[in-house]
């Protein structure tokens, strides 16, 4: 039986040769063996291929590329789990593992972005096919983990713009911080950086000695996060200036105020 092979581990290069004497069944069993009961995915994987090749139109075939795709993630084989995948949505639109397809396509971008550090392109490539898994198959069961591992991606971002702006902060380039912390207020407000991007605004404008601006980015961060330890710090820099955590002028952050506090979009 060629799904446990007896005692041995793995197939001769000869035996693997001649897998056509073998149903698609028998190949395919070999390959969840593998998954099962060794730490090679890459092995599995051979299998699964080699049902696709030897069987490709059958019931097994289509079952075998899904698990392609399980494999090569299992393996950390990113690239290769994404064309696992993608050939399964191209190949079986409509079939019931096409939710679990995109959800691996979307794992196999989203497993690379964990450094802060890594290049953002693939942050975004993740959100992209989350929302995907969200939008076309929100009844599915990887719907949920979707929405979850989306809104830790979109935080993931915020905190690179948040990782920029706190270098140039250090560094007394103030107008350069400004811009980034700007960016997490404006366009990541529901994120978890939002209220150091505040604090870091009152300290970069009072730096600059834009006392309304950073008065009004205190008065955001009052209203919004009072209980937050970025919020205590920035009443203290205020405070200390003889400023006040109030609304104060007419800049950008007057209209973030109005938008968060007030619900005013206009």
């Amino acid at each position: 039986m060629l799904a446990g092979c007896g005692d041995r581990n793995t197939l001769s290069s000869a035996e693997k040769r001649n897998l056509d004497r073998f149903t698609a069944e028998e190949i395919y069993k070999r390959g969840e063996f593998e998954l099962e009961n060794s730490r090679r995915p890459g092995e599995a994987v051979f299998y699964f291929a080699e049902v696709e090749r030897l069987y490709p139109y059958s019931e097994w075939a289509k079952r075998a590329l899904i698990m392609q795709a399980y494999g090569h993630h299992r393996a950390k084989e990113y690239e290769e789990a994404r064309g696992a995948a993608q050939r399964f949505l191209d190949t079986y639109p409509g079939d019931a593992d096409a939710a679990y397809a995109q959800y691996l396509l979307a794992l196999s971008y989203y497993d690379q972005i964990d450094d802060v550090g890594r290049d953002q392109g693939l942050t975004f490539q993740a959100l992209q096919a989350l929302r995907r898994v969200i939008e076309e198959y929100p009844d599915s069961e990887y719907a949920r983990s979707a929405i979850l591992k989306f809104d830790l991606a979109f935080d993931h971002l915020a905190a690179k713009e948040m990782e920029i702006g706190r270098y140039y902060l250090k560094r007394g380039h103030y107008a350069s911080s400004i811009n980034r912390f700007r960016v997490v207020v404006e366009e990541f407000q529901t994120t978890t950086q939002t209220p150091e991007a505040l604090l870091r605004l009152v300290e970069a404008y009072l730096a600059l000695g834009l006392t309304d601006e950073a008065q009004t980015a205190g008065a955001i961060l009052g209203h919004n996060f009072q209980s937050s330890p970025f919020y205590q710090d920035a009443f203290a820099q205020l405070r200390g200036r003889g400023l006040s955590a109030t609304v104060q002028g007419d800049s950008w952050l007057t209209s973030v105020y109005r938008q968060m506090v007030q619900g005013r979009w206009l």
